[in-house]
């Protein structure tokens, strides 16, 4: 997004975070519903046009908003689309891309409030693993002419009570409702919201042999003083990484024996 639209997210997200500080709001319903209009917006497209268009006063499209989801969610959902359909937006899509994020950081909120985001953090960045490991499993989840119902099936199975409810509820939208985007991609986009939520920076850490507690500490520490946030490790193991480590925090990718060489980087990108 850029222009009008991401300001109008920005806007949007502010008055997520303040309706979802109040403990009277659920989080996971509040998600349900903002997925629901989303598919609503995404297969209407003259809806999708007239709520967006900026020669309409944005007053009379959140009545008009009103009176189609009055009814059909809850107050609060109704009231946080008004205000996303007030404010203007450079494509009249932005506007879905805005609610199909505002579900998922719902949901990710829901999973903090629960003590849970941790796990969901760390199960998408595992079901991500899987899903580019496994060809067959790929296929089966993006196939086409496989309906929705049998998608949400094959992820009830594969994670079921294995999983945080967050985690199945995220990961099956996205399966069920890619919206254009690759498996992949969407995946990489939910572990990077919930990295935000917890402001934090996600460091791909990829080593021969599982790394122990004492060199999880020493090398988290290591980014956290290098990146100057704190840092959330997804960790994972090939063997072909042979007697050292490789990271990686967004485009940029460390490489070095096990911690020595990760300080040494530190120092290096910090002088």
């Amino acid at each position: 997004m850029n222009g009008a639209s991401r300001e109008a997210l920005a806007a949007a997200r502010e008055r997520l975070d303040a309706l979802t500080d109040s403990t009277s709001v659920d989080a996971a319903q509040l998600a349900d519903e903002l997925a629901a209009v989303t598919a609503l917006l995404d297969r209407e497209v003259s809806l999708r046009r007239v709520l967006t268009d900026p020669a309409q006063a944005g007053e009379a499209k959140a009545q008009l908003a009103q009176r189609l989801l009055g009814s059909q969610v809850s107050g609060t959902t109704a009231d946080l689309v008004s205000g996303l359909v007030r404010s203007r937006w450079s494509q009249s899509r932005d506007l879905v891309d805005a609610l199909e994020e505002l579900a998922n950081i719902a949901d990710l909120t829901a999973a903090q409030k629960a003590g849970a985001l941790d796990d969901v953090e760390d199960e998408l960045f595992r079901f991500g693993r899987i899903v580019s490991s496994n060809t067959d499993l790929r296929a089966a989840l993006t196939d086409r002419k496989a309906t929705a119902s049998a998608k949400g099936e094959l992820l009830r199975s594969l994670l079921g009570s294995r999983a945080d409810a967050a985690t199945v509820r995220l990961v099956t939208r996205l399966v069920t409702a890619p919206r254009g985007r690759s498996l992949e991609a969407g995946l990489e986009s939910l572990s990077k919201l919930a990295a935000e939520r917890r402001d934090r920076v996600v460091a791909v850490v990829t080593s021969a042999v599982p790394l122990s507690d004492t060199q999880k500490r020493r090398l988290g520490a290591a980014l956290a003083k290098l990146y100057g946030r704190q840092m959330h490790l997804n960790l994972d193991v090939d063997p072909q990484v042979v007697g050292g480590i490789r990271v990686q925090v967004g485009d940029e990718v460390i490489n070095g024996s096990l911690a020595d060489r990760i300080e040494d980087a530190a120092r290096r990108m910090a002088s």
